[in-house]
């Protein structure tokens, strides 16, 4: 089991609850790692995928105590993943060292319509210098989002990447403020695409459709049908294990 970024925040999280988490789905028994019931667990499906790009979660408050959040989801593929609790008055201190990184191009991924056209990114360029690109995800609530976007000063300089969502999402397990907003996880899946990594952009949006399903089943404790993304994501990574055998 690799223990990641988003593993190592909740942690951190919840030693500083002064009473218990009542989140939605708060109460049942859960596995630490993926947030499902034991019985739906899929942490030994989980794979790390080979990539050049990062990922920044900036997350709200107690957002990473929720079992819903889909933003561990991308920890569990991308290997370079970070993640931090949006403070407005005191960002943490390696939060702005992450940023100030020369290694890193930063990215803000946000919809346009929020900030000014000279930010907007419309395709990406990789630097001539070895810079990779670190995408930084807002991860709460749709006002919760705009509150980050709006009073993080130490993101105004970096260029913003906007997606304009053609379907609803599939995530139905939090209802969203917005009919197109994605989830965390969703969004992470159209990244990799436009960063012309197709394969790993399939496997995100697999892995995210194995824990909906899985969660929405065990809200009302049934079992898997026949047709369970579980099983495709099986089937997959056992194609892949095949191959590099």
């Amino acid at each position: 089991m690799r223990i990641h970024a988003l593993h190592k925040l909740y942690q951190k999280r919840l030693s500083q609850c002064t009473r218990p988490f009542l989140a939605r789905g708060g109460r049942s028994e859960r596995c630490i790692y993926c947030m499902l019931l034991p019985y739906l667990c899929i942490c030994s499906l989980k794979k790390t995928v080979a990539t050049n790009s990062a990922f920044l979660l900036l997350m709200y408050d107690d957002e990473i105590l929720k079992p819903s959040n889909t933003g561990r989801l991308i920890a569990d593929l991308i290997p370079d993943t970070y993640a931090f609790i949006w403070s407005r008055t005191q960002p943490d201190t390696q939060l702005l060292q992450l940023l100030q990184d020369s290694k890193w191009q930063p990215i803000v991924i946000f919809p346009e319509e929020y900030t000014t056209p000279e930010r907007i990114m419309q395709n990406y360029q990789a630097p001539e210098s070895s810079k990779r690109p670190l995408f930084i995800l807002l991860d709460g609530s749709w006002a919760e989002a705009k509150k980050m976007f709006r009073k993080s000063p130490y993101l105004d300089n970096f260029p913003v990447l906007s997606f304009s969502p053609d379907t609803i999402s599939r995530y139905l397990v939090r209802k969203a403020s917005k009919d197109n907003q994605l989830a965390t996880a969703e969004v992470a899946g159209r990244v990799l695409a436009f960063m012309g990594e197709p394969d790993n952009s399939q496997w995100m949006d697999l892995w995210f459709e194995t824990f909906k399903e899985n969660y929405m089943i065990g809200k009302e404790r049934k079992q898997l049908p026949e047709d369970a993304a579980q099983f495709r994501l099986q089937a997959q990574l056992n194609k892949h294990l095949a191959g590099t055998a």
